[in-house]
C-alpha cells in the first residue's frame, strides 16, 4: 500500500508518499509554487483518487484544480469554478475546504465569506447553495480572527440529504433536505465573549469532526471549549476536562474506529502556542471522556509553532495514519494511530493543510 500525502502550504502544494510503512517518504517538489493552498480535497469515487487544490493566487484571486493523475498534470479552470452569481453582492476572497459529498461526483466547497458551493461534475463547476447563504441569521455572523468563512463541511456518509456546516464565526448549521433550508445546532457550547454565552448562533467554532462508526456522533473544538454531541447536533456536552487546555483549532476523527479522536490542545488567546511549549498530540479512545497524551518521536521543548484547523488528518488505512503540520513548515506522521512519530519533512513554508490517502 502507498500513502500520499498532500501538504498545502502558504507558498505551494507538496506531495509526499510512502510506501507500506508510512515511516520513510519521498517528497516531491511544490506545485503552484508560490500560491497559498488553503485545502485539498480527495474524491475516491471514481476509479483512481480525484485531488482537488483550492489554489490561492495574490493576483488571480482562488480558484480550484483538479489532478486525476495523482498530480502528475493539474487541470486549472479559466474562470474561478467557486464564485458567487450576479447579484449576490459578494466576491470570494477564499476556498477554505473541499470534501466530496455522498454521490458520486458531488464536490461541496466551502468559502469566505461564509457561503457554500455544491458541485456535481467532480469540482470542475460550483453553484452556490443558496439556502445557506439567504439565511436569515447571515448578516449577523461575525468574522473570526482568520476570517469568517465555512471550514467545516460533513456531508452524511449515507444520506445525501444530510449536511452539516460550520463556521467562524457563526456556529455549526444542518441541513436535512439538501441544502434547500438551514438549522443552527449549537446548544450546549458556550459563546463566552458574547452577552448571552449561550446565544442559539454566533460561536466561534474552530473544527466539527464525524465519528465514523456512529453519524450521529459529532465532535467539535470551539474556541475555548472541546465538545460532543451523541444526537447529531441536537444538543453538545463538554469533553475538555482531562485536556490541558480547552483552545485549539484541529479535531480529527479515526477512519472506522468508534470513539478514537485526536486534538492538539493550545494555550489561550493571545499566546496561541502549544501547552507547557511541548509538541504533543493527545487522543481519547472512548470519544473524549479521556484523554493521553502522544508524544513519542515529536521534538522536545520550548516548542512554539501552531497547528491549524485544516493541518491535521487520518488516512483512510484501518491501522490509522495520523498527520499533522505546523506554522513552522514541519510535517510529521504516524503510521500507528499516533503511538510514535516520524518527520515528513521540515522547512516548508506555513502548513495551512493536510490531506492523505491510500493508493
Amino acid at each position: 500500500m502507498t500513502t500520499l500525502l498532500a501538504i498545502g502550504t502558504q507558498k505551494g502544494l507538496f506531495l509526499a508518499t510512502s510506501d507500506d510503512d508510512r515511516r520513510t517518504w519521498q517528497v516531491g517538489p511544490a506545485h503552484f509554487s508560490g500560491t497559498a493552498i488553503y485545502t485539498v480535497g480527495v474524491d475516491t469515487s471514481g476509479p483512481r483518487p480525484r485531488l482537488l487544490a483550492a489554489v490561492d493566487n495574490s493576483h488571480f484571486g482562488p480558484s480550484i484544480a483538479v489532478s486525476d493523475d495523482l498530480g502528475e498534470t493539474w487541470e486549472e479552470p479559466d474562470s474561478a469554478p467557486v464564485a458567487f452569481p450576479d447579484g449576490a453582492g459578494a466576491s470570494v476572497e477564499r476556498i477554505w475546504q473541499i470534501v466530496p459529498g455522498a454521490e458520486p461526483g458531488v464536490i461541496y466547497a466551502g468559502s469566505q465569506p461564509s457561503a457554500l458551493f455544491r458541485s456535481t461534475d467532480g469540482g470542475r463547476s460550483f453553484e452556490l447553495v443558496r439556502g445557506l447563504w439567504d439565511h436569515p441569521h447571515r448578516p449577523e455572523w461575525g468574522a473570526g480572527f482568520g476570517g469568517q468563512a465555512v471550514h467545516t463541511i460533513l456531508p452524511h456518509p449515507t444520506d445525501p440529504a444530510s449536511l452539516l456546516v460550520a463556521m467562524s464565526t457563526g456556529g455549526v448549521y444542518r441541513s436535512s433536505d439538501g441544502g434547500e433550508s438551514w438549522a443552527p445546532a449549537n446548544k450546549g457550547i458556550k459563546a463566552y465573549f458574547m452577552p448571552d454565552p449561550w446565544p442559539e448562533f454566533g460561536q466561534c467554532v474552530h473544527r466539527v469532526a464525524r465519528d465514523a462508526a456512529d453519524p450521529t456522533r459529532l465532535y467539535a473544538q470551539n474556541h475555548h471549549g472541546v465538545y460532543r454531541s451523541s444526537d447529531g447536533g441536537d444538543s453538545w456536552q463538554s469533553i475538555a476536562e482531562t485536556l490541558p487546555s480547552d483552545f485549539g483549532f484541529p479535531m480529527v476523527a479515526h477512519p472506522s474506529r468508534p470513539g478514537v479522536i485526536w486534538n492538539f490542545p493550545l494555550t489561550a488567546d493571545s499566546k496561541r502556542h502549544p501547552t507547557e511549549l511541548r509538541c504533543r498530540v493527545f487522543r481519547s479512545t472512548d470519544a473524549g471522556d479521556k484523554w493521553e497524551e502522544q508524544s513519542s518521536g515529536l521534538p522536545g521543548g520550548p516548542y512554539y509553532p501552531v497547528v491549524l484547523r485544516d493541518a491535521m488528518c487520518t488516512d483512510d488505512a484501518g491501522t490509522a495514519g495520523v498527520y499533522f503540520g505546523t506554522r513552522a513548515g514541519e510535517v510529521f506522521a504516524s503510521g500507528d494511530e499516533g503511538e510514535s512519530w516520524t518527520t515528513v519533512v521540515a522547512h516548508l513554508p506555513d502548513v495551512l493543510s493536510v490531506r492523505a490517502v491510500s493508493i
